[in-house]
C-alpha cells in the first residue's frame, strides 16, 4: 500500500470523525441555549407590599409567589414614574421619563424616534404580542406609530367578570390564542397588562369574599378606619384577579414544556390608587412588587434587596435575549442579568440607586400645569426635589363646573383617583382625629424632602431640615442633580417649561381658579 493512499485515507477518516452527528448530550446542550421566551405580567396600580410573598395576609397571590419561589423576589422594585403612561413608556424604552419628551408625561403622545424593546425583539426574531392594558393613556398614532408600543393586540377573547369594574378581557384565553398563532420553535415575547386593580372597585367585594377588616394592612399615611380598610380589601380582590390569570398562563407554559426557558417578570406600573400613593414619589407611589424567574438560568428561592428600576429590566431583557443594542438606543438602566444568574441573595451592590420623576398626571391645576418632581432612592433613603412647591401636589382643592361656577372646597384633588378613601377623607376634614390625613395627601410641600425608609416607610417625617441629616441630604441632592444634568433633564437644563407645553391628548381638560402665585407673576 503506497504512502499517498495511506495519507488520503487518513485525512478522509479524520474529516468524517470531525463532522460526525452530535451526540444526544450535545444536542441537549444546544437546546439549553435557545433564546428565552419573555412573559411580562404588569398590574395596574399595585403597591409593594401587597402580595402574599411579602407576608401580606389580606391578599392571596399564589402565582406571584410561585414566580418568586422559582426565581428571585425583589424587595425594592421601583418604576420610573408614579403614573401609568410615563412609567410604561420608560420601561418600554429603557429611558427615564425626562429622556423621552411627550412620552414622559401623561395622556400625551409617544414619539416614534424612541425605539421600544418589543420592536427590537421582533426585529431580532421574536414572535410578539400583548393583551389588556398596554402603553397608555395617550395617542401613539399621532406620532406615526401603527400599533401600541407594547406590541400587537390579542384581545378578542372575552368573559363575564365576577364583579363590577373588572375588565371582561379574558387575559389567559388571549395568551392561549397568542401561543396558538406562534410559529413553531420561534421564541416569543408577551405583555400581559391587566386593568386591575385600577379604580373604581365594586365596594364591599372584599368583605363579601370573607376577608377580615382586622387583617388589612393600612399604610401609616391613611387612618385605620373601616371605610379605608374595606376599600383596601376591595383593592386586594382585584389584585387576586390579576394573579389568577397569571397562574393560568404559567400552567399553560408548564404543560407546553416552555416554562423552564421563559423569563417571567411580574410587577406593576405604579402604586395603589389611594391618597398620597399613586401619582406621588413617596414609597407607595413608585415602590412596586417585583419577581423574576427563569428556571433554566436563574437559581431559585432568592431575595435581592437592592433598588431595581423597570428601566434596569429593559436592559436586562435585551441582554438575556441576545438582542443587539446600538448607540441609538441610549439605555439608562443597569443590566442585572449577572445578579439574576448568581447564587447570591441580599445586597448585590452597595452603591446601587434608582431615579424617578413625574410631571403632569391628570388635569388637576390651573392652565393644565404639571407638578414636577424628581427623586433618588437608595436602599435606605428617599430624597425628593419638588421643582414647583407653590403648586398643589394633588391638584387644586376647587375647580369650576361646566357652567363656570366654582365648586365647593375639596371638590378638586384630581391627581387622586376618586374612590371610597378619598371621599371619606374629604368628608372627615373637620374631624380632629382624621382630618390631618387629608392634609398629608393634598397640602403644599417643601422644595426638598428626605425620608429614612427603614424607619419611616410611609414617608411621614421629612428629615430635610434635620441638622444631623444635612450631609445625607447634600450628598443625595448633588447626586440627583448630577444625574439629571448628565441625562439632559429639561428641568435642570433651563427649559423646564417644555413640560407645560406638551399637549394632553387623552382625558378631560378641567378649569381651575388662577392661583395667587400666577397672579403675582403677572
Amino acid at each position: 500500500m503506497n504512502l499517498k493512499y495511506l495519507l488520503s485515507t487518513t485525512i478522509i477518516l479524520l474529516l468524517l470523525w470531525h463532522c460526525k452527528p452530535t451526540s444526544d448530550k450535545s444536542a441537549q446542550s444546544n437546546e439549553e441555549y435557545k433564546r428565552p421566551n419573555i412573559l411580562i405580567a404588569i398590574s395596574d396600580d399595585q403597591s409593594y407590599p401587597y402580595a402574599s410573598a411579602y407576608g401580606n395576609t389580606a391578599v392571596n397571590t399564589p402565582a406571584f409567589d410561585r414566580v418568586a419561589e422559582n426565581g428571585v423576589l425583589f424587595t425594592n422594585g421601583f418604576v420610573a414614574s408614579p403614573g401609568c403612561s410615563p412609567s410604561r413608556a420608560a420601561f418600554l424604552t429603557g429611558r427615564y421619563p425626562w429622556q423621552i419628551e411627550e412620552a414622559g408625561t401623561h395622556g400625551s403622545s409617544f414619539p416614534s424616534k424612541y425605539v421600544v424593546f418589543p420592536d427590537m425583539l421582533e426585529k431580532s426574531g421574536y414572535f410578539i404580542g400583548a393583551t389588556g392594558k398596554k402603553w397608555g393613556p395617550g395617542d401613539y398614532e399621532v406620532s406615526g406609530r401603527t400599533r401600541n408600543p407594547a406590541g400587537p393586540s390579542f384581545d378578542e377573547k372575552k368573559l363575564d367578570p365576577p364583579h363590577r369594574f373588572i375588565n371582561n378581557n379574558d387575559y389567559a384565553a388571549n395568551f392561549a390564542d397568542f401561543l396558538s398563532q406562534r410559529p413553531k420553535d420561534q421564541p416569543f415575547y408577551f405583555w400581559y397588562g391587566a386593568t386591575e386593580p385600577h379604580r373604581p372597585f365594586e365596594e364591599g367585594i372584599g368583605t363579601a369574599a370573607g376577608k377580615d377588616l382586622s387583617e388589612t394592612f393600612v399604610p401609616s399615611f391613611l387612618p385605620e378606619h373601616e371605610v379605608v380598610q374595606s376599600d383596601i380589601l376591595d383593592y386586594g380582590i382585584e389584585i387576586e384577579w390579576f394573579d389568577q390569570h397569571l397562574g393560568k398562563m404559567l400552567t399553560m407554559l408548564e404543560e407546553a414544556g416552555e416554562l423552564e426557558n421563559t423569563i417571567v417578570i411580574v410587577t406593576s406600573d405604579n402604586g395603589m390608587a389611594f391618597p398620597r400613593a399613586k401619582a406621588n414619589l413617596y414609597e407607595y407611589g413608585f415602590h412596586v412588587p417585583l419577581a423574576i424567574s427563569w428556571p433554566q438560568k436563574v437559581p431559585a428561592g432568592r431575595t435581592i434587596e437592592d433598588p431595581v428600576s423597570l428601566v434596569d429590566l429593559t436592559n436586562t431583557i435585551l441582554e438575556a435575549t441576545e438582542t443587539p443594542i446600538t448607540a441609538e438606543h441610549s439605555l439608562s438602566g443597569t443590566n442585572i442579568l449577572p445578579w439574576l444568574q448568581s447564587d447570591e441573595s441580599g445586597v448585590m451592590d452597595q452603591e446601587k440607586v434608582v431615579y424617578a420623576g413625574r410631571e403632569r398626571h391628570s388635569s388637576s391645576r390651573w392652565n393644565n400645569n404639571t407638578y414636577p418632581q424628581r427623586a433618588i432612592r437608595t436602599r435606605q433613603y428617599l430624597y425628593i426635589r419638588n421643582f414647583k412647591p407653590e403648586r398643589w401636589p394633588a391638584g387644586a382643592p376647587q375647580k369650576f363646573d361646566n357652567d363656570g361656577n366654582l365648586e365647593t372646597m375639596h371638590s378638586g384633588y384630581h391627581d387622586i383617583d376618586a374612590g371610597a378613601s378619598l371621599s371619606f377623607l374629604t368628608e372627615s376634614v373637620d374631624n380632629d382625629s382624621i382630618g390631618h390625613y387629608l392634609q398629608l395627601a393634598v397640602a403644599h410641600r417643601p422644595a426638598e424632602e428626605l425620608y429614612d425608609i427603614d424607619k419611616d416607610p410611609g414617608c411621614l417625617y421629612n428629615l430635610a431640615e434635620a441638622p444631623e441629616m444635612a450631609e445625607v441630604k447634600e450628598n443625595l441632592g448633588k447626586q440627583l442633580i448630577k444625574y439629571l444634568t448628565e441625562t439632559q433633564d429639561p428641568r435642570v437644563m433651563g427649559n423646564g417649561e417644555v413640560w407645560e407645553e406638551y399637549p394632553r391628548l387623552k382625558g378631560s381638560i378641567r378649569k381651575f381658579p388662577k392661583p395667587e402665585w400666577a397672579k403675582e407673576n403677572n
